[in-house]
């Protein structure tokens, strides 16, 4: 006899397979197109674009399975997922591996945990709106968001920078740039077992963030370069806190050259780890240090001049082998760079307007608001309907710590951009894990994503 369950029972569990739990949990934590797939249910077009070569192949050239030799079947791998979690992927990355014991054999990043939408919300804003909203995607060189936008946003409009401002904008960037370094080489250490460099790496990016509020009133995402100029003049006795700042990161940059460069086990975690070869680089867009490693100088302050990069001195440093080393040494290096270039910029800051007496770019004083109708009309009508460029379009890129980035604007003769693009250094360096990680350990791998020092802000957006 089957026995009948009393009222109010609840139904037994359905026991499922393994197979079936299996399937489940696939589906509950597939990513769809970014997803790693086993290497017998991914295309040949995938795994050409896993092993780091350009998407186009010449008219008439194809591929087979045998183009790829693996030595470990599939039954003999399993898929690692890493992330995504901030210690060691710096910030919201996933990378899922295929890995036989410890070697890594296939990586694909899994991007899109940070994503914000800030592109689409930067249509939605007024030009003079748009530095609060782009300061935030590459939140250790906010400057150089904020740089690249006003750029564009003056060809667009056809604004004449005063040059004071102009040479102020290079003093922050450089001092940033020093500070976005000094943190890849706090970060850098911990991910490696250098912990000291943790501490050390911290503690000398706060004199910056330090001097970065006393200018701009906060110590991230400052909203300073705007179009038409900055902000805010430089406040009295900047000149001092500058030369303190390079005095003292230059004698502290000799300290970390004996803590770390002549450290044997710290250089055997990099050298010849992650190595990269200049058509590869080239082939995937990459840009900044990890492109110079490679032997390909590229900066763009140099070949591409923008504000007054071509009136200082100061060289582009690259490497040779494109390895987690050549990137250590080229970051130690631009370091040193960037305080001979604030030296000079200290020295030969012009005197003048902060910012541009245009009236379409430009508020009136805050003095004159109080005394004159039309500045109180003209203050009025500027921040509720904004400057209009004509249409049209421009990108002007610059040079961050991370490489290229620049801002692609398209205008309709609106208040608005019609399309706001972002071109950021970290999205298309990350291309470049899956070439370098391959055939390396573990370990190795985490050495590789912190050598590319990406900002997830920066990527998703």
């Amino acid at each position: 006899m089957t026995s009948v369950p009393a009222p109010g029972t609840p139904p037994a569990p359905v026991r499922q397979s393994r197979q079936q739990l299996v399937e489940l949990l696939k589906a509950k934590t597939s990513e769809g197109a970014q997803e790693l797939l086993a290497r017998h249910e991914t295309s040949i077009k995938e795994l050409r674009a896993e092993l780091g070569g350009v998407l186009r192949l010449p008219e008439g050239v194809a591929l087979d399975s045998g183009d790829f030799n693996y030595e470990a079947p599939d039954d003999e791998t399993m898929i690692l997922n890493l992330g995504p979690n901030h210690p060691s992927t710096h910030g919201v990355l996933r990378v899922m591996a295929e890995i036989r014991g410890e070697q890594v054999l296939r990586t694909k990043p899994v991007v899109g945990y940070l994503h914000t939408g800030m592109e689409k919300t930067g249509e939605e804003l007024m030009y003079h709106q748009g530095s609060t909203n782009v300061t935030r995607m590459d939140y250790l060189s906010p400057f150089f968001n904020e740089t690249a936008y006003c750029l564009s946003v003056e060809c667009l409009a056809g604004i004449e920078v005063p040059p004071r401002a102009t040479w102020i904008r290079m003093l922050m960037c450089e001092l940033n740039r020093i500070a976005s370094h000094l943190l890849w080489l706090a970060t850098n250490g911990a991910d490696l077992g250098a912990l000291n460099m943790m501490v050390y790496g911290w503690r000398d990016r706060e004199l910056l963030l330090a001097f970065f509020e006393k200018v701009t009133g906060l110590r991230m995402n400052h909203n300073y370069v705007r179009p038409g100029g900055v902000a805010a003049d430089l406040p009295d006795g900047w000149r001092d806190d500058v030369a303190a700042i390079c005095d003292t990161v230059e004698r502290r940059m000799d300290e970390y050259d004996r803590l770390l460069t002549g450290q044997p086990v710290f250089q055997e975690r990099m050298d010849g780890v992650g190595a990269l070869d200049a058509a590869t680089a080239v082939s995937l867009g990459l840009s900044g240090p990890l492109l110079r490693s490679t032997g390909v100088a590229y900066d763009v302050r140099r070949d591409f001049p923008y504000l007054a990069y071509d009136e200082v001195d100061f060289d582009v440093m690259v490497g040779t082998n494109g390895d987690c080393w050549d990137r250590f040494a080229i970051r130690m290096a631009e370091i040193r760079e960037s305080v001979k270039i604030v030296r000079q910029v200290a020295k030969a800051m012009p005197r003048g307007d902060y910012r541009a007496q245009d009236k379409k770019a430009t508020p009136p004083p805050r003095n004159r608001i109080d005394e004159s109708m039309e500045a109180l009309i003209l203050h009025f009508k500027l921040f509720t309907e904004g400057p209009r460029p004509p249409a049209g379009d421009a990108y002007v890129p610059t040079e961050s710590p991370r490489g290229e980035l620049g801002c692609y604007i398209v205008s309709d003769g609106s208040s608005r951009p019609y399309r706001l693009h972002m071109r950021t250094p970290s999205f298309a360096n990350l291309q470049a894990l899956a070439p370098m990680a391959r055939g390396g350990f573990i370990p190795d791998l985490i050495a590789c994503i912190s050598s590319i020092d990406p900002v997830l802000g920066d990527v998703d957006r």
